[in-house]
């Protein structure tokens, strides 16, 4: 018996193996397909558009229904329409499935500031970076509210979005400094820029839709410098 090769996962597997040129097309393959083959065909009706989005609204539907602990993995595919091998492709965890753009916005961060003008100050540097970011996420107002309660009710997310936080200040200090900019001051700006995007966002889900994120991230950027412009001592 000849032994079966695996093959990597590609559409092409569904027809595989062709016939040689001139051979009958109707004649029986030589070799048979293997069961991971036949596992994929079943599987291709799973790949649908916009999976990740998907599994992130049964995610959030899901976490309030029954609270985040009681979740499982293999739930949220099935509310999904989709499968346990298919959550794993896109998110590491139960977690990560209600931050799926956060590494998209640390990128298109990161890419304005390194595009932005070399005569403006890191602050406004920062401000360009965030401000390029702010389109992923000002609309939505209504699920982005309910993501928030979601979040603030689990000290678990709370964590995560802790994490993604830092991350994202992390790597506008690293850009600050590739300008040029001094270490130390990096660092600190990176962190203003966070407060102020942190306050912006969080005026954004609790006041009214018609807010604008661009416009509320400017204002806490001018509160932040006025802040900082006051004098230590009377």
């Amino acid at each position: 018996m000849l032994a079966q090769v695996e093959r990597p996962p590609l559409f092409l597997d569904v027809d595989w193996p062709f016939p040689p040129f001139g051979q009958d097309p109707q004649r029986k393959p030589k070799y048979p397909m293997t069961l991971s083959v036949i596992t994929r065909m079943s599987d291709m009706g799973r790949w649908m558009p916009d999976a990740a989005g998907r599994l992130s609204r049964a995610a959030l539907e899901l976490y309030e229904e029954r609270g985040f602990e009681d979740t499982t993995v293999a739930e949220i595919a099935e509310r999904a329409g989709l499968t346990k091998r298919t959550f794993f492709r896109h998110f590491p965890d139960k977690r990560e499935v209600l931050f799926p753009l956060s590494a998209r916005i640390h990128q298109v961060i990161v890419d304005a500031m390194t595009a932005a003008p070399a005569d403006l100050s890191p602050l406004a540097v920062v401000l360009e970076g965030y401000d390029a970011a702010v389109d992923m996420v000002n609309t939505g107002h209504a699920q982005a509210r309910r993501r928030r309660a979601v979040i603030v009710a689990n000290p678990d997310l709370r964590e995560r979005e802790l994490t993604k936080f830092a991350a994202t200040s992390a790597a506008v200090t690293e850009a600050l400094c590739e300008r040029g900019v001094a270490p130390r001051s990096a660092f600190l700006t990176a962190a203003a820029g966070a407060a102020a995007w942190r306050a912006a966002c969080e005026c954004w889900i609790e006041g009214p839709e018609t807010q604008d994120l661009h416009a509320l991230l400017r204002e806490s950027v001018e509160e932040l410098r006025a802040a900082v412009a006051a004098p230590l001592a009377p």
